[in-house]
């Protein structure tokens, strides 16, 4: 016998974001509790609920420059570590959109930038979780070129944030001395390494083909 969850209470009513209260029942059948975070509404919405991983935001890998040798960044204020650190380009998927789309319009509100998404297999870009101790929240990653200027134009006046065009010697700089986030480091780690014309190979087909 495993663990089961008994009923799930609402703790907040916020826009982005709420802390749910989780009773279960653990695998020896004593009563317990747990609290998550999740970007879902309300209980429905969970995907406790749902069994569906519909993604709440993408992840926008991107590379800039006529010779693929930048690494679009951003250097954002967050609140949790009340300090800067280096992201990904990111946001929300709103009602309707693809994860292409969604990664074109989140990056040019960050960035200015323009993105031209690569198709992919969907093994590469279907929804992963971020921090599933904490929360259900799970994020798609997308994948292409960005071109045009940087611009600041596109962010919401809450958003501290800082577009950083990273060449490998400033990745290596970053992952030496900087606050990374976990999902943009190990791509960092990717970038810095792999130097062949092509920086989305790994992306280009899979095991079975």
């Amino acid at each position: 016998m495993g663990n089961r969850i008994l009923s799930i209470e609402k703790k907040t009513d916020n826009r982005f974001l709420n802390m749910y209260d989780l009773h279960y029942e653990n695998k020896v059948g004593k009563k317990k509790l747990y609290f998550i975070a999740s970007r879902g509404a309300d209980v429905e919405h969970l995907k406790i609920s749902t069994k569906k991983n519909k993604p709440d935001g993408v992840i926008i890998y991107s590379i800039y420059g006529e010779k693929k040798d930048h690494m679009v960044l951003v250097r954002q204020y967050r609140l949790a570590i009340d300090d800067y650190i280096y992201e990904l380009p990111a946001g929300l998927v709103d009602e309707g959109e693809t994860y292409a789309q969604a990664g074109t319009r989140e990056l040019k509100e960050e960035t200015g930038l323009d993105f031209q998404p690569l198709e992919v297999d969907e093994m590469y870009h279907k929804p992963f979780f971020t921090t599933i101790g904490m929360t259900d929240e799970s994020c798609a990653t997308v994948y292409g070129y960005a071109t045009g200027s940087v611009s600041r134009d596109g962010l919401e006046e809450s958003e501290d944030l800082e577009v950083v065009l990273a060449d490998r010697k400033e990745v290596e700089r970053i992952l030496r001395e900087e606050n990374v986030s976990m999902n943009c480091g190990y791509l960092m780690m990717h970038f810095l390494h792999h130097t062949d014309e092509d920086p989305f190979y790994f992306v280009k087909g899979t095991t079975n083909s």
